[in-house]
């Protein structure tokens, strides 16, 4: 059988969970929904048999914090791809792709993201590794709950094998109307941006439809230092890749693309609502981490970091402190974050 080596995208820089997630320190290193961190959980999914010590592609700021907490959490990669600049997913996995056997099966997984049912995500990962085998790129459709507006869409197309599915399209985050129809006709899943493929299959279908990007990524590798696991690929040659998404570079130009339908209790935890809505509240449905105090209040979500925060009558609240930043927003109100910072920037 394919050896499956998981590869972790820890990139990303979490703005939108402001004030606890920060450039220096974003999401994916903070214990949000467990004692564990996301990227310690996000680790701890794919080990255990068939599956290899991870790639891991991070941001080089942040190699010390990466390294030291896989070893906490005992997961040893096999490389530490550190990028100099963030250049989207595509340059991200064809990083992680070179830089491992070309005939394993590489499972791309965001590091900040939640799967509460462990189970159902290896049974889909079992579904489709006959297709992987046989040069197909795969991807994780998520079964919808609700017609959200912040996620992309996969429609699934006609079944190529046992709960596998050719993709019919992509479809980008739609406007609530077009949602609310996709979740009707209940033949869309949303994309969850978890990939499994062969990294030679990947690699050629980056030779076939981006070739200036492998280019660039296979420059910036073999001039690349490194350092026990640790990897810098050349600054100024990663640089010179265009930067683009997996499924723009890729997934929508490429023939042979299949999607397993799975529902397993995901979550990109992309903001504090998504956070509330997945977490266990009190009988009041308040959801509190830190020094907190709430009388007569419903429904809020509250987490106090080095500092007590009290509330009381208040109801569907977001309130967050954390060091000397504050945040107070209304529960739907919490992707407003974004609008908050660039006003802070100004």
């Amino acid at each position: 059988m394919t050896q499956i080596v998981p590869v972790i995208l820890s990139g990303g820089s979490g703005t939108r969970l402001w004030p606890l997630s920060r450039a220096e320190k974003p999401k994916q290193f903070l214990s949000l929904t467990a004692a564990e961190t996301m990227l310690q959980l996000t680790a701890a999914r794919t080990q255990g048999d068939g599956f290899a010590a991870p790639v891991v592609v991070a941001n080089a700021a942040h190699a010390d914090e990466v390294e030291a907490q896989l070893a906490a959490a005992g997961a040893t990669p096999q490389a530490l791809v550190l990028e100099p600049v963030g250049r989207n997913t595509a340059p991200a996995i064809a990083l992680a792709a070179l830089a491992t056997d070309p005939h394993a099966a590489l499972l791309v997984m965001p590091s900040d993201h939640v799967i509460a049912d462990v189970d159902a995500f290896h049974a889909a990962i079992r579904r489709a590794l006959p297709l992987v085998e046989d040069g197909w790129l795969v991807t994780f459709g998520i079964t919808p709950d609700a017609p959200e507006t912040g996620y992309g869409y996969i429609q699934v197309g006609e079944e190529v094998a046992a709960g596998v599915h050719r993709v019919a399209r992509f479809v980008e985050k739609p406007k609530r109307e077009v949602a609310e129809a996709m979740l009707a006709a209940g033949d869309h899943a949303w994309n969850g941006g978890i990939f499994l493929f062969r990294a030679d299959a990947f690699v050629a279908a980056l030779e076939r439809f981006a070739p200036d990007m492998l280019a660039a990524v296979r420059a910036s590798l073999d001039a690349a230092r490194r350092e026990g696991a640790r990897v810098w690929p050349d600054a100024d040659a990663f640089a010179a890749s265009p930067s683009d998404s997996i499924d723009y570079a890729v997934m929508e130009k490429a023939d042979r693309v299949a999607v397993v339908p799975v529902a397993m209790g995901w979550s990109d935890v992309g903001s504090w609502d998504a956070l509330h809505a997945i977490s266990d509240g009190d009988a009041a449905g308040n959801v509190v981490s830190g020094d907190v105090v709430a009388l007569d209040a419903a429904n809020c979500l509250v987490r106090a970091e080095g500092v007590r925060v009290a509330i009381a009558g208040v109801s569907d609240l977001i309130v967050v402190a954390s060091g000397t930043d504050v945040l107070i927003v209304p529960r739907g109100r919490s992707q407003d974050v974004k609008l908050l910072l660039d006003a802070m920037k100004k």
